[in-house]
C-alpha cells in the first residue's frame, strides 16, 4: 500500500468525496475485471462493482486506512458475487415450485381456468413482486415446508427476521391477489 492510498483512505473515512472519487477511478477498472471474471456477465459485473463502491462509501466511518483498499473491495465484491449466485440457484430451484394442487379434473371448465389463472398469478407475484430475500424465505417455508428455525440456520438469520419476511410475503401476496380473494 502506498502512502497516497493510505492518505486517501483517511480522507474518505472523514467523508471527503473527492478522495473517494480518486479511489473510485484508480480501482474501478481493476475491480470490474475481477468481478467480470467471476460472474461472466459484464452488466452484472458493472452492477456489483457499483454496489461495492456504494457499500464502501456507506461504511466509510469504520474503514481501516492502514489496510489494503483492493483487499477490502475484493472481499465486498466477492460476497456480493456469492449472494448473487446463491439467489440465482434458489430462484432456479424454485421457479416452478408452487405446487399444483390438482383435483381440477372433477371441476367445471370455468373453475379449472380460474384455478389455473390464480395459480399463475401466485407464481407471478412470488417471482416478480417479492424481494429476493423475502421470496427465498417464503419458498423455503411454504413450498419446502421448512420450519422458521431451520430457515434461520440455513440462511444465517435470526428467527425474528424469518418471521418478519414470511409476514411481509403474505402481506404482499394478499395485496396483489385481491381480485381472487
Amino acid at each position: 500500500m502506498t502512502d497516497t492510498e493510505q492518505y486517501l483512505l483517511e480522507k474518505v473515512k472523514g467523508g471527503d468525496k473527492s478522495a473517494f472519487q480518486k479511489l473510485f477511478y484508480n480501482y474501478h477498472d481493476s475491480l470490474f475485471r475481477f468481478v467480470a471474471y467471476r460472474v461472466k456477465d459484464e452488466d452484472l459485473a458493472d452492477d456489483i462493482t457499483q454496489e461495492t463502491f456504494l457499500r464502501v462509501w456507506k461504511t466509510r466511518s469504520s474503514m481501516q486506512p492502514k489496510k489494503s483498499f483492493f483487499s477490502l473491495i475484493a472481499r465486498i465484491s466477492s460476497n456480493l458475487c456469492y449472494d448473487h449466485f446463491r439467489h440465482v440457484e434458489v430462484r432456479h430451484r424454485h421457479e416452478d415450485s408452487i405446487p399444483d394442487y390438482g383435483g381440477f379434473d372433477t371441476l367445471e371448465p370455468e373453475m379449472i381456468n380460474q384455478g389455473q389463472a390464480f395459480q399463475k398469478e401466485i407464481q407471478r407475484v412470488v417471482n416478480k413482486k417479492l424481494p429476493d430475500k423475502c421470496r427465498n424465505i417464503f419458498i423455503l417455508s411454504r413450498i419446502e415446508g421448512k420450519s422458521n428455525l431451520e430457515i434461520a440456520k440455513l440462511l444465517d438469520l435470526s428467527i425474528r427476521t424469518v418471521e418478519n419476511q414470511i409476514y411481509r410475503a403474505i402481506k404482499i401476496l394478499k395485496n396483489n391477489l385481491t381480485n381472487y380473494l
